[in-house]
């Protein structure tokens, strides 16, 4: 099998490598249909994030049940699958109170930029769609792997609700799909915020809400700036969520104690929304598929990668 493997910065080889087999009874082996690179995958590409070997690339990911462990009773082969980058059994009490990407036995799913995945922990990480979808709705579906599932957090643990004043720093594929997300959880107004060096962006949102500030800021970048960006843009008492993985990122006790915001965040529990995602997307009511501006064959990955890297495109779509 063939696979994305990076072996140091801006250094992504399509290579062999070992076929995934069942090797708990709890896993499944998966045919991908569709996977794609996603910004987190950048910082490590970028050398920001260093490797200590070729590390085998990939997190998002659906496609087709070829076979399940003999302790697997929620998916089987046949079924198109989409599940979330943290494996979770769904049941532990972190599980239960919605937060998977935190499960006492997660494991992170990090091999998917390849034909073949094994997924463990089947039953609580995998959701079968209704039937095998056509081929326009899987690139919508893939999204619901993470960067869906992220921007649909990133709008929850804001709190957003209908006609609020939102704010989505990062104007990436998570901040496009946390403006739609938003949208769909009715907020009144969406305002996108990107960087820019000559303008201050928080005195210029405090301007646009009569100097109060937003209900829901939702921080999808993960560095200094946009963090303190977003906290500065809150009202008093607003929320503000983090889902950018964050890089060098530090907050004073102080600066906060006198924000008076709600901060919530962290590595996305995709699990907790996926039915209702899914639903969604199969019914037609959103196509968060749109966030992929570049479709490449899995073999040219490393163009994927360099593509997203010198900002040509948002996201790209990776098909085997």
């Amino acid at each position: 099998m063939l696979g994305a493997v990076l072996y140091g910065p801006r250094d992504v080889r399509f290579e062999e490598r070992d076929i995934p087999r069942i090797m708990k009874p709890t896993d499944a082996i998966i045919r991908i249909s569709a996977t794609c690179v996603c910004g987190s995958d950048l910082w490590p590409y970028r050398g920001i994030q260093p490797i200590a070997q070729p590390t085998p690339m990939g997190h998002e990911y659906c496609g087709i049940v070829e076979e399940v462990g003999n302790a697997v009773t929620s998916v089987k082969p046949g079924q198109f699958v989409i599940g979330s980058f943290f494996a979770s059994d769904n049941s532990c009490s972190n599980c239960q109170v919605g937060y998977q990407s935190s499960c006492q036995h997660a494991e992170f799913i990090g091999t998917a930029q390849a034909s073949v995945l094994r997924v463990p922990l089947a039953d609580g990480t995998l959701v079968p769609t209704p039937a095998v979808p056509s081929d326009d709705l899987i690139p919508s579906l893939l999204t619901l792997s993470d960067v869906m599932g992220t921007g649909w957090f990133a709008a929850d643990a804001a709190s957003v609700k209908p006609g609020s004043t939102v704010v989505v720093v990062g104007d990436g594929a998570v901040g496009l799909l946390g403006v739609l997300s938003s949208k769909q959880m009715g907020a009144g107004r969406i305002i996108a915020m990107s960087r820019h060096a000559s303008r201050e962006g928080a005195a210029h949102i405090k301007e646009l809400t009569n100097g109060i500030g937003a209900d829901s800021v939702l921080e999808c970048v993960g560095t200094q700036e946009s963090m303190l960006q977003a906290i500065s843009t809150s009202r008093k008492g607003g929320y503000v969520s983090y889902v950018g993985v964050p890089h060098g990122v530090e907050l004073k006790g102080e600066q906060l104690f006198f924000a008076h915001v709600h901060l919530h965040g962290g590595p996305a529990p995709v699990r907790r929304y996926l039915p209702e995602m899914i639903e969604l997307v199969w019914n037609r009511k959103i196509n968060p598929g749109k966030v992929f501006d570049l479709t490449l064959s899995l073999d040219q990955v490393a163009e994927g990668y360099r593509a997203m890297d010198e900002r040509r495109a948002i996201k790209t779509l990776l098909r085997p």
